[in-house]
Formats: C-alpha cells, structure tokens, sequence
C-alpha cells in the first residue's frame, strides 16, 4: 500500500458537515468481469464528533430491492496523522467493516485495508474527491492483486440539500 506524506488535519473532511442528496452507481457483481452497474438514490448527514477530531456520516440508501441504513465513522489520529474510516450497515448491526487509514494529498483523499471479499484476500481502497466548486465524490475499489490493479465497484456522487 503506498505511503501518503502530504500534512493532514482534523479538518479534513469539513467539506462533509451538512445534509447532501446521493447519487449512488455500484457494479452488480464484484471481482468477477462484471461491467453492469446500478444505480439509486439515498441521502446522507455528516456532523462532527470527538471534540472535532472525527464525524459521523449517517446515511440512507434506497437500493432497488429496499431501504437501508448505514453509517460512516472516522476518526483522525494527531499522532499518526491519519485518518481510519468504518462502515456500519444496519444490515450487519454488529459489525464493522475492517477500517480503511490513509489521508489527503490536495484534495484527493485515499485510504487502504487489507480485507475479504467472499473468502479471498483482498486490498480496498476508498478514494474521497473534494471538488471544490463541484459536487463531492468517493469510490470504492478492490485490488485481488496486492493493489497492481484496481476495479472501482462503488461510486457516490454528494449533492448539498
């Protein structure tokens, strides 16, 4: 996994506080060829925590086969200068997902973690665009080749309410 050097900060995801529309587009199959993708609705409300060192995405998603809840947390380390990113899906209310730790270089932010993806091992990367003066986007991937390459199966475009 690359080693980021650029200056983090707790502020880093500021751009995330408030209310936003979603705009989601996941591929219908993971790690197998698979080019069709789906696409839905959802929204999501992002508000500090941890005395302004983390927040918390609250989201809803409207798949196509129903509604579901989930939530991000992250937290920023001032040792380290890192973020760490976990997914909770009310789906799996007991369970969150391996974090992924990385930070921003500019406005891209990328972060990595060694997962599995149905029994296989596997690098997942989540990739945060800023966009100022656009829309927010972030993708997720999946390397089942130590990250020589990617495939994108997860892609979330922000709309501010």
């Amino acid at each position: 996994m690359p080693t980021l050097t650029s200056q983090a900060s707790p502020t880093d995801f500021d751009f995330m506080l408030g209310e936003w529309r979603v705009t989601h587009r996941r591929l219908s199959s993971r790690l197998a060829g698979c080019t069709e993708w789906t696409e839905f609705q959802g929204t999501s409300s992002t508000r500090k925590i941890l005395g302004g060192c983390g927040n918390v995405e609250d989201n809803v998603l409207n798949f196509p086969e129903g509604e579901v809840k989930a939530a991000a947390l992250r937290s920023f380390n001032q040792d380290s200068q890192e973020w760490a990113i976990w997914w909770l899906d009310g789906r799996a209310p007991h369970h969150l997902d391996t974090p992924v730790v990385g930070r921003f270089s500019g406005a891209v932010g990328t972060f990595f973690a060694r997962d599995t993806w149905e029994g296989k091992p596997i690098t997942v990367r989540f990739t945060w665009r800023k966009n100022p003066g656009k829309n927010p986007v972030w993708e997720q991937a999946f390397s089942d080749d130590e990250g020589r390459s990617w495939e994108t199966n997860w892609v979330m475009e922000f709309v501010r309410q």
